[in-house]
């Protein structure tokens, strides 16, 4: 007897393969001022070698670029950093790094366009360099965190302290990570999904 015209559908319970998941994917932005360790964090977490557009500095740089806090610096992004990483079996980020100096900012509306939110890095012995992201971001209506970069694992500030230097509103995530890290990395990023889907649904 044919055991398939016997039992109505159990060929499909027992001999089909299961049904895929379906996969998504998001576009994350990752922004902040020169210096701020976008390229680093990038580089951290994402699972492919990295794409990076980095240029070596130099003395034509002298006087615009402020080296104050990062003198070992030699090479700076002219246009983005690019990678992805796998949240679980069904969400996949693309990250893309923007350019730190004001001179790239006309690269940013192509570089956010499709995105789904950004984390904002921060290194807050330089507070005020995030102030144009954080601007940018507000005045686009784009979800956000902010993430205090520990440079030498010091962070001389609080999350409550930098919400308050920043005039932030209690909605956007602020939160300390080191961008040298991957699990810290990977968990601004979840944080920043997380802030993105809560925002959608309001």
């Amino acid at each position: 007897m044919d055991f398939a015209s016997s039992r109505p559908g159990q060929q499909a319970a027992y001999g089909a393969p299961p049904a895929a998941r379906s996969t998504t994917s998001a576009k994350i932005v990752v922004a902040g001022g020169f210096g701020v360790g976008k390229t680093t964090f990038v580089g951290a977490v994402s699972e492919i070698n990295p794409l990076r557009t980095e240029a070596v500095m130099t003395s034509a740089s002298a006087g615009v670029d402020d080296l104050t806090h990062v003198a070992d610096k030699t090479t700076t992004t002219v246009a983005m950093d690019f990678g992805r990483i796998t949240l679980d079996d069904d969400l996949i980020l693309y990250l893309f790094g923007t350019p730190g100096q004001d001179r790239f900012w006309f690269m940013w509306d192509d570089l956010v366009r499709g995105a789904i939110g950004a984390v904002v890095l921060v290194d807050t012995r330089r507070l005020a360099d995030c102030f144009p992201a954080v601007d940018y971001f507000e005045n686009s209506g784009l979800p956000f965190v902010i993430a205090l970069n520990g440079f030498d694992g010091h962070q001389p500030y609080t999350p409550d302290e930098v919400r308050e230097a920043l005039q932030i509103g209690p909605d956007a995530p602020i939160i300390i990570t080191d961008a040298r890290h991957r699990a810290e990395a990977k968990s601004a990023l979840i944080t920043l999904v997380e802030h993105a889907l809560l925002a959608r649904l309001k």
